[in-house]
This record gives C-alpha cells, sequence and structure tokens, in this order.
C-alpha cells in the first residue's frame, strides 16, 4: 500500500472515531405523554397511585422507579404494574403529605432503549425547597460504547456476507482463499462481539451506572428482557451459520446447504430490527422489512468491495477479473438499489415529518448519511463505468478504496442512528382531548421548552408546568420566567401570569382562563444577563 493510500485509510478511520466519539442524544425513545397527576399539579388531598402514559409499552426497571415525599421519604407501596403504554405506581401516605412529590422513573421502551425522566406534584401547595431529582440518563461513557458494539457488529455482518457470496460464487479456482477465508471468521468474531458487548452496555444503560458499576444482577436482568432474547437468538443463528461455513468458504458444499445457510442468514437479519427503532415504529412489519432489506444489502455491497479491494483486484491476473468485475458490478447495482430502497423507507417511517429532518438530532443525521452516500455512489459509478470500459485493475482499486474510506463512516452514522431518539418521537405532542390537558414542546434557538397546562377549562384552576432543556436535552438554568395569556379575538391584552421556579429549569404556576377562545401564550425565558428568548403557542379553552 503506498503512502497516499495509507493517509486515506487513516483518514476514514479518523472520521469514524469521530462520529463514534461525539456522544448520542440520551436514549428516550418513548416518550411520557400525559400522567395523572399531572406534572407540576397542585391536589387538594394525597392520591393513592399515580399513573404514567408513555408513547409505546413501557417495562419498569427494577428498583427505578421511586416516589419521594416532601419529607425526602420513599412511599412506594408495592411494585409497579404496566398495562401497555401505562405504567401504575401504588403510594402510601406520607407522614406529612403537604408539599412537593418527585416521581422518578427509569423504563425500557418497545424499541429496547432505557427511558429516564421527572415529573413533580404538591399537595395542598408546592414547597419551599423541592426534593432532589436523581441524575437522569446514560452515563457518558456507556453512551459512546453503545454505538461502537453497534458497529463492531455492522461491520462483522459485512464481512460475513459480502466475502461468503464472493468465495462461493465469483472467487478464481486458482486464487489461495485463506485471506478470504480469514476475514469470514473475522465478521463472525465481530458480530458475536457486537452482540455480546450490547448485551453487557443494556445492564448499565438501564441502572444508569457507570460502564464498570455492573453486577451480574443487572446482568442477568438485561438477559431477561427482550434485548437478552433477541440477542442469545442472534448467537445461536451465528454459531449454526458458523458450524454450516467451512465447505462453503473452501469452494464446496452442496446447494443443500448452502440454502439453509441462507435462511439462518435471513433469520440471523431479522433480529436485528427486533432489536431497534422497527419494533415500535408506527408499521412495525415494513420498517422491519426495510431492515432487513437495507443490512442484506449493505453486507452484499461493502463485504464485497472488501473482498475485491483486499484480494481479488491486487492478485488475480486481468483475464479472471474480465469475468469477476462485470458479475460484481451487477450484483453491486442490485445492492445498492435495495440499500437505497430500504434506507429511503425507513427514513419516511421514521423521521416522521418534514421538520424533523431538519430539526431533529434523528433527522440531521439522516441528511447527513444521505450525503456522504451520494458520495459513495459517485465513486461506485465511477467504478463501474471504468469496469464496462476495461479500465486498469489498479485505478480501479482506488476507487474501491474511496467507496470503502467513506462507507465505513456511513457505517459509523447507522451505529449511531439507531441509538438515537427516532425523529418522528422527537416531534411536539399533539393538544390531548378537550378538558383533559395540553401537553406540548416548543423550541427556540437557546432552549426546548414543555409545556404542560392541566386540565385547560375556563377560570383559573389550570395549572402550569414549564420545564426547559437546551438544545441538546439538558437541564438548563432559567434566572427569569415571564409567561403572559391573551386573547386577540376578543380583544384581551396579555395579561401577566405568574409562576414560581420550582428547580433550576422547572416553574410552575395557575392559568386564568376567564372566557372561551383561542389564547395565545407567550413564554419568555432568560437565561444570562444577556440571553433571553420567546416561544409563543395557542391554546383552545371551550
Amino acid at each position: 500500500m503506498d503512502v497516499d493510500w495509507r493517509a486515506r485509510l487513516v483518514a476514514a478511520l479518523a472520521g469514524v472515531l469521530f462520529v463514534l466519539a461525539t456522544p448520542a442524544p440520551a436514549s428516550a425513545h418513548a416518550v411520557l405523554v400525559r400522567s395523572d397527576p399531572p406534572s407540576g399539579a397542585v391536589l387538594g388531598s394525597m392520591p393513592a397511585k399515580a399513573t404514567l402514559t408513555f408513547s409505546e409499552a413501557v417495562r419498569p426497571v427494577t428498583g427505578q422507579v421511586r416516589v419521594i415525599g416532601p419529607d425526602g421519604k420513599r412511599i412506594v407501596a408495592g411494585e409497579p404494574t404496566t398495562a401497555g403504554a401505562t405504567m401504575t405506581v401504588p403510594l402510601r401516605a406520607a407522614d406529612d403529605p403537604q408539599g412537593t412529590y418527585l416521581i422518578s422513573y427509569r423504563v425500557i421502551s418497545a424499541d429496547t432503549h432505557p427511558v429516564a425522566g421527572t415529573i413533580t406534584f404538591s399537595v395542598g401547595a408546592p414547597s419551599r425547597t423541592p426534593p432532589a431529582a436523581p441524575k437522569e440518563g446514560v452515563q457518558p461513557a456507556v453512551r459512546v460504547a453503545a454505538p461502537i458494539a453497534k458497529y463492531l457488529g455492522y461491520a462483522g455482518l459485512a464481512l460475513i456476507i459480502g466475502p461468503v457470496l464472493v468465495l462461493a460464487a465469483l472467487w478464481p479456482r486458482r486464487l489461495p482463499r485463506r485471506g478470504a477465508v480469514r476475514l469470514v471468521w473475522l465478521g463472525v468474531a465481530l458480530v458475536a462481539a457486537g452482540a455480546l458487548g450490547t448485551l453487557y452496555l443494556q445492564a448499565p444503560a438501564e441502572t444508569g451506572s457507570s460502564l464498570v458499576d455492573v453486577s451480574l444482577g443487572d446482568l442477568r436482568r438485561a438477559a431477561d428482557g427482550r434485548l437478552g432474547a433477541v440477542l442469545a437468538a442472534r448467537l445461536g443463528v451465528l454459531a449454526a451459520v458458523a458450524a454450516l461455513l467451512p465447505p462453503v468458504l473452501a469452494g464446496g458444499g452442496s446447494r443443500r446447504r448452502r440454502a439453509l445457510i441462507a435462511l439462518l442468514g435471513l433469520a440471523g437479519l431479522v433480529t436485528w430490527p427486533l432489536a431497534g427503532h422497527p419494533l415500535a415504529s408506527p408499521m412495525p412489519v415494513v420498517s422491519a422489512l426495510a431492515d432487513v432489506a437495507h443490512l442484506a444489502a449493505m453486507g452484499v455491497w461493502l463485504g464485497g468491495l472488501v473482498a475485491l479491494f483486499g484480494f481479488l483486484l491486487p492478485r488475480a491476473g486481468r483475464r479472471p477479473l474480465g469475468v469477476i468485475l462485470p458479475a460484481w458490478s451487477r450484483w453491486a447495482a442490485v445492492a445498492v438499489l435495495w440499500l437505497a430502497a430500504g434506507g429511503v423507507l425507513q427514513a419516511l417511517v421514521e423521521v416522521g415529518t418534514v421538520g424533523a429532518l431538519f430539526h431533529s438530532g434523528y433527522g440531521r443525521l439522516v441528511l447527513a448519511k444521505a450525503a456522504l452516500l451520494a458520495g459513495v455512489l459517485a465513486a461506485a459509478f465511477f467504478a463501474r463505468r471504468l469496469v464496462r470500459r476495461g479500465g486498469a485493475p489498479a485505478r480501479l482499486r482506488r476507487l474501491v478504496g474511496v467507496e470503502l474510506g467513506v462507507a465505513a463512516v456511513v457505517l459509523a452514522f447507522s451505529a449511531v442512528l439507531v441509538q438515537t431518539p427516532p425523529g418522528r418521537t422527537a416531534q411536539p405532542a399533539s393538544d390531548l382531548p378537550p378538558g383533559k390537558g395540553v401537553v406540548q414542546t416548543l423550541t427556540s434557538s437557546l432552549y426546548s421548552l414543555q409545556v404542560d397546562i392541566y386540565p385547560v377549562q375556563l377560570g383559573e384552576y389550570n395549572t402550569l408546568h414549564l420545564v426547559a432543556y437546551t438544545p441538546e436535552g439538558k437541564a438548563l438554568r432559567v434566572l427569569e420566567w415571564k409567561v403572559t395569556a391573551a386573547l386577540p379575538a376578543r380583544g384581551v391584552a396579555p395579561i401577566d401570569t405568574p409562576v414560581l421556579g420550582v428547580e433550576e429549569n422547572v416553574a410552575v404556576g395557575a392559568v386564568n382562563f376567564p372566557m372561551p377562545g383561542d389564547w395565545q401564550l407567550r413564554m419568555t425565558l432568560r437565561t444570562s444577563e444577556v440571553d433571553a428568548a420567546t416561544v409563543t403557542t395557542t391554546i383552545k379553552v371551550r
């Protein structure tokens, strides 16, 4: 390999490491839709239970759902129960019920990702010093390690599928197979390492602990969940395929054996959507099929390129290459078509709206991946044209090297995407049915503001709960809150709505709606001596 190619390889690997080292957003793939008591509500008496309703089915993490009373003591009366997307937490009466209560939860969403959060409510009146919220989310080291484990699995998948197909159908008889066979076994090892790594990382992701603070009990609970079952199935299929492969890699193997390997391989591919976003998609079957097609096409194309670049182009003669390259070119064209079709279908389902494509982290990653993929396809186009013209193998190898370098970075984006909340879950929640409250998320250049109003009715007893986050989803310290309500259609000028900051990023208050109509709420948050931004929303009051 000359100096130029070494530099290109280093640049490609640097790109991969940059993508993988960039912390992914918190893996909150289910969204809290509503709660009873509502977040920020002030009640007249202590409730016997609390219910949390999410956007998809959830499973509580053992010992990680807590309700803390005004005196700092836990008041959960038993294990939480779930019915689909609703979790119910039984409560006992606090010794001194007056004050603010904190509900802290950590659950596993339907797509196997952990979700953590807190809400507060008060009995009688809010406490001057509300209970402190525990640290939420996943530890940074765990967030970084998770996409690396995913990347290992994807890379291993490509090193199995592509080289096996090339060895079985395109490999010249006189060319040694040892290097390509080793590539396949490396792929098997990487898929196994990726699965085991993903299972291990699920434990600290569920508990919120550090990368090394994992107990056997944590691992057992992670393995007992859906993700553990899916990964066990993946490893079982991998072992069966590995047992059947040797004759095929040697250039033999019956048709029955090859057909069985293909069926097992398809079953193994299905385990990827069963452990990710497609499981909680609005169209799970469509999403799963698109994911399987996307993965299979990726494996054929990228894995085939590795075999072509590493072994066939530098070692096979011109005559064998004259037969191999046109056949590979046709394979690659079909694989790229399926790759693009599967990716577009996945994006349509997971992004949700055009706005989410530009305003959510998931959407922006999709755009970046698409831009990189366009560069790969351009290199593939020139390589295909060179094959048709019978160009020099050395020049073709340079083009294939470009494809591989950029494709490695695209693969890294894929590994981060599966750890990022889909765009469809990042959109503001729609208004709840009339009389049941409103939950919205409003955004500005400085912050993202969750607005919860309950119950939205005529009069002054409408609890307002505001929670401010940075654009990256972290708690944002707010120095000053200002809220006004106006009804322009009836000539009602803006009315100041007093709010009280109960935490550095949380404020509560009460909104008065004296007459029906479309009320305009205007919220201005000052985050420093010079930084402030305003967001508005319209609330229908009947």
